[in-house]
This record gives structure tokens, C-alpha cells and sequence, in this order.
């Protein structure tokens, strides 16, 4: 595995704070995740949260409960989490809309589906699918991009039960052996909302 700096002037240096931002379609907050920038590989930019760091957004707050690494892929359509001590879900993946670099953090859309490998008999599915039905029409999304995400979501569905890279183990995991290399590196300042503009949280996963 190739784990390179930064690809270009948008990306901090390998184990960076920083926080994942993620906002709705109608430019509403939603999750910020406290997270380190760790690196790149063929498959797009890795972040990780440690244990205990947090994730918030309007009117909730959670701490993390064991490591956990997203990978974010140029496509900006989806964000992988893989938990490294799961106790329900291994994989949740947050179909996305626009992930982009700005000032060295992630942003991107939440765009309600999620694809979820849990571990707790649950299985593997598709979640959310009564949130995506309700804010497709309540925020006007276009056909042509509903068409494309439930397309993408079904896609990513069979990637993961395939075991394909990176939705395996050996890709995420040596991800998280980097991640525990950066055990002294402190959180982010907490996020304000009131001083987030367009805000938007982010995601470990396991919220949506």
C-alpha cells in the first residue's frame, strides 16, 4: 500500500487535526467529526477518528467508541467508515454528494442513504431508505442524481459483500495500524455551530 503526504495544496500533512464537515442538501448543518488526516492511497484520502474523540451535530453529541477510519475517494460520492473494534457495524458507508478539500478539511453533502455491514445479525444493507424517500421530494433532488445515488448505493452494497478493495480487511486495516501511530496527536478545537457557516458535520459512521 502506498501511503503518500499530500497530493496537493488542499490536503494537510499526514497526522493534521482536522474536521470532517458535512451539511443537507439545503445547506442545513449536520455531523462534524473531530479526525486526523492520514494519508492517500490508489483508492482516494484516509482520515481517523481515535476513541473517545467526538462527533456533533444540532442538538446531539456522541463520543467515539473505539477507532475508526474513513476513506473518502476523488469520485466525492461516498465516505467509508470501517470500525476497528466493532461492537454492531463494521462497515457505514455515507452515499455522499460533492466531498471536496477545502482550507485542508473534507466537506460534502449527506445524502441520506447509507450502506451499512453490520455485525450484531443484522447483516448487510441499505439504511435510511424512509429518510431518502422523504427529503428527495421535501428538497427537490434532481431525477438524474436520485437515479445515480440508488444506482451507487446498490453498487456499493455488492462491493461489500464481495470483500472487493478497498471494502476488504487488509485495506482498512493497515489504515488503522497507521491511525494508532498517531496516539499523541490532540483533537481539534470543539466545533460552535453558531460560528460554523455552512457547517456541516461530518460522519464516523455510525450516525446518519
Amino acid at each position: 500500500m502506498h501511503l503518500s503526504g499530500h497530493p496537493d495544496s488542499d490536503r494537510p500533512e499526514p497526522g493534521a487535526p482536522l474536521q470532517f464537515r458535512w451539511r443537507k442538501w439545503d445547506g442545513g448543518p449536520h455531523w462534524v467529526n473531530d479526525c486526523i488526516y492520514l494519508g492517500r492511497d490508489r483508492w482516494g484520502d484516509w482520515v481517523g477518528q481515535p476513541s473517545g474523540w467526538r462527533n456533533v451535530r444540532p442538538g446531539l453529541e456522541f463520543l467515539a467508541d473505539g477507532p475508526n477510519v474513513t476513506l473518502i475517494p476523488p469520485s466525492g460520492d461516498y465516505a467509508m467508515t470501517v470500525h476497528g473494534a466493532p461492537r454492531r457495524v463494521r462497515i457505514y458507508i455515507d452515499v455522499a454528494w460533492d466531498i471536496r478539500w477545502e482550507g485542508h478539511e473534507p466537506r460534502g453533502i449527506d445524502m441520506d442513504l447509507d450502506v451499512v455491514k453490520a455485525i450484531d445479525g443484522r447483516g448487510l444493507f441499505i439504511d435510511d431508505r424512509d429518510e431518502w424517500d422523504e427529503h428527495r421530494v421535501a428538497y427537490g433532488y434532481p431525477l438524474d442524481l436520485v437515479d445515480r445515488l440508488e444506482a451507487l448505493a446498490v453498487d456499493l452494497e455488492r462491493r461489500v459483500a464481495a470483500a472487493e478493495a478497498p471494502f476488504d480487511d487488509a485495506t482498512p486495516d493497515a489504515w488503522l495500524a497507521r491511525l494508532a501511530s498517531y496516539d499523541a496527536v490532540a483533537p481539534p478545537p470543539p466545533v460552535s455551530f453558531a460560528a460554523a457557516g455552512d457547517g456541516g458535520p461530518g460522519t464516523d459512521g455510525t450516525a446518519a
